[in-house]
Order: structure tokens, then C-alpha cells, then sequence
């Protein structure tokens, strides 16, 4: 039996026009070891990206890189013929080397290619939303994005990309993007750690771009705080529940897209996600990252 999406914690937002809950699942992890590979259960991949739909989740971030390609056929295999309301959103502009590492792919070429292998491995005519990422492996870079992101303009004009955003990009180059043609979110590292983007969030409150944060539990290092583990304390809660919550009440246009390979770990999340945290909590957990 499905959940209706209105019981996922933080409702909803619109990303141009498309509805999706806040609370969304990030496909990354789904891959083998450092994203490289297939998983090593299969059946358990397929399983959680079923139950992420099941409990109504109507937002699944992925990308053709990852694995490569594992996680885009897993969730073709799972969900394909997919729902109407579910909206897949995926990013160009870095491919795999045979390291491991994450090399910029962003000349036109490149980008031509990898929205191609996105639609066909995600058998879909016409993907929703495709993030450029930019920057590299250690974070965001300075730079113009201007003939990258043309480049995806052109193939949203032809019809293949319904919207457009930026991932890794500095205020910069998401300035410099929204000259050029309309963006409905921007991807960058953030969590309670991390707030070197506090400004740029509510700049895009403002203006209704979502803003979703990757490695919102501190990616390959998980968050670690005393002032978290005070607040978790109180409340009885998971750390990582608390940090989750702090992201949903931080703005209304963060969405989330935590990743896990267990379906038992999603609904943890999500029940986590849905704490409801104190003025006190908020002020103890804000000072963590300044």
C-alpha cells in the first residue's frame, strides 16, 4: 500500500512545472564501492528504489556517471514504466575514469553525448531536469560556464531537457547561468558543517529555486558534533535524523536526497527528516558550522 506524498516530511515544491516532495532519494549509493560498479545485492537496490515510490516519494537524483550507468538501468529496471508524477533529475558534465576519479566531461561533444546515454539508459524520450556540474572532485571552481550550459539550452530547446540547473557551481557561475536561460535548482555540498552557500539559499529562496544539498550527512565523512549529539540527546534522536530535519527547517526550497542501499535505512530517514526541532535546537545546532 502507497503512502500519499503528503505524509513524506517538508510537503512539496515546484521545480518549473513540476511538483516534487521535499523529500527526495539519491540514487548514488545504489552503485558498488566508491560509486564504481554494480551493487553487491541487486535485488536490494531494486527493492529500496521501489519502496522510495512506494512511500511516495516523487524525486529521484541520479546521474549516468555513477557506476557508470548502474544506477540509471537499476532505476529503469525498477521503475520503468515509471509514474506521472515521478521526476528524475540527473546531471552532465563529468564522466569515469578507470580510478575511480571524476574528470570534467564539458565540451559540447561531451555534453551532446551524455544527455543521449542519460535518455537511453533511463529509457525516456525527454529527461526532466538535468544539472550541469562543474567545478571538479575538491568543490567548485571559477570559470564561465557560458558554452557548457549553451550547450544544454540548445538540447532543452530541441526537446530533449524539460529544465535546466547547476551543480558544484560557485554564486558566480549560477548568476551566470540565470542570464542565460531560467534554472529551477542548484546542487551544492551542504549540511549543518558546511554553510559557505547560506547566502546563495536565500538569495534562491527568493527568486523560488530549489536548492538541493549533496552530502547533506557529510558524504564519506559522516557529520560529527558535540553540539549535534547534545540535541540528538534531547530529543532521542539519531544525529543524522537531527541533521536531516535542521536541512527541511532550514529553507522552504531545500529539498532533500539522501541516498541508502536499505530499504529499513529510507524509512529512517524520512521518519527522521520529520522531527520538529525547537527554536533552542536551531540556535545550538546553527552555531556548528560558523
Amino acid at each position: 500500500m502507497s503512502t500519499p506524498s503528503l505524509s513524506l516530511p517538508g510537503g512539496t515544491w515546484t521545480l518549473g512545472d513540476l511538483t516534487v516532495t521535499r523529500f527526495g532519494y539519491g540514487a548514488m549509493q545504489l552503485a558498488g564501492p566508491w560509486v564504481m560498479g554494480p551493487p553487491a545485492d541487486r535485488e536490494g537496490a531494486l527493492a529500496v528504489l521501489r519502496e522510495a515510490v512506494d512511500l511516495g516519494i516523487t524525486h529521484i537524483d541520479t546521474s549516468d556517471a555513477y557506476g557508470p550507468r548502474v544506477t540509471n538501468e537499476l532505476i529503469r529496471e525498477a521503475l520503468h514504466p515509471y509514474p506521472q508524477s515521478l521526476h528524475i533529475v540527473t546531471k552532465v558534465g563529468a564522466t569515469r575514469d578507470e580510478k575511480g576519479g571524476w574528470p570534467p566531461a564539458r565540451r559540447p561533444e561531451d555534453l551532446r553525448r551524455q544527455v543521449h546515454d542519460n535518455l537511453r539508459s533511463l529509457q525516456l524520450d525527454v529527461l526532466d531536469l538535468v544539472n550541469l556540474r562543474l567545478g571538479d572532485a575538491e568543490g567548485p571552481q571559477p570559470g564561465s560556464l557560458a558554452e557548457a550550459f549553451g550547450t544544454l539550452v540548445e538540447l532543452q530547446q530541441q526537446g530533449l531537457i524539460r529544465h535546466l540547473g547547476v551543480s558544484n557551481a560557485t554564486e558566480e557561475q549560477v548568476t551566470e547561468a540565470q542570464s542565460i536561460a531560467p534554472i529551477v535548482c542548484v546542487q551544492n555540498m551542504y549540511n549543518l558543517a558546511h554553510r559557505h552557500d547560506d547566502k546563495l539559499i536565500d538569495r534562491l529562496a527568493a527568486d523560488g529555486v530549489a536548492y538541493v544539498p549533496f552530502f547533506p550527512l557529510g558524504g564519506f565523512t559522516p557529520l560529527q558534533s558535540s553540539a549535534l549529539s547534545a540535541v540528538a540527546a534531547r530529543l532521542e534522536a539519531a544525529p543524522m535524523s537531527v541533521a536531516l530535519a535542521w536541512l527541511l527547517q532550514r529553507s522552504p526550497n531545500i529539498l532533500l536526497i539522501p541516498g541508502t542501499s536499505s530499504t529499513a535505512h529510507l524509512r529512517e530517514n524520512i521518519s527522521g527528516a520529520g522531527l520538529t526541532l525547537s527554536h533552542e535546537d536551531v540556535t545550538e545546532l546553527d552555531a556548528i558550522g560558523r
